[in-house]
């Protein structure tokens, strides 16, 4: 037998990027907008399984990746590190030539090379509602000024429509 037919295409297929259900379904996620979550994407397609905690990936980079300014990015990572899907490791620099270094990222949904548990602190992410306040006066049911302006004075007022 000279080889396996089945198994002819399957060979460099290429990696993919896993997002579980149990991440899908919770409020932090389904309140995402499409930038964060692309950015998450981007992210989650760096880590290989062995690198979480030493996830590098600068503004620019991320902004090149995706496809948008590099202003832009910046308050995705700031979105995705509120709601807890990912936190900053070590934070940039320049380094002892004069280069920058880029940020390091780690993914709370996975442990830690440190065999540290995964944080998993979107889980417990919910949107904050503003409260209504109670203090309001309520509105008049007889609002029109014409109807306030024949009752101050006692005469009928004429609207002319043109």
């Amino acid at each position: 037998m000279a080889g396996k037919l089945y198994k002819a295409n399957k060979r460099g297929a290429g990696r993919h990027v896993q997002l579980p259900e149990w991440l899908q379904s919770t409020e932090a996620w389904a309140t995402l907008k499409p930038g964060p979550r692309a950015l998450y994407v981007e992210l989650k397609r760096r880590y290989n399984g062995s690198n979480n905690g030493r996830i590098f990936l600068s503004h620019r980079d991320a902004a090149k990746a995706l496809h948008v300014h590099r202003n832009t990015v910046g308050p995705w990572f700031d979105e995705l590190e509120g709601r807890g899907f990912i936190r900053l490791t070590k934070g940039p620099h320049l380094g002892p030539s004069g280069v920058g270094k880029a940020s390091v990222w780690a993914l709370d949904e996975e442990k830690t090379p440190d065999m540290k548990p995964a944080l998993k602190r979107f889980m417990s992410w919910t949107e904050k509602q503003n409260p209504r306040t109670k203090n309001r006066t309520p509105r008049h049911s007889q609002c029109g000024t014409s109807q306030k302006l024949q009752a101050k004075t006692g005469k009928a007022v004429l609207k002319i429509v043109t």
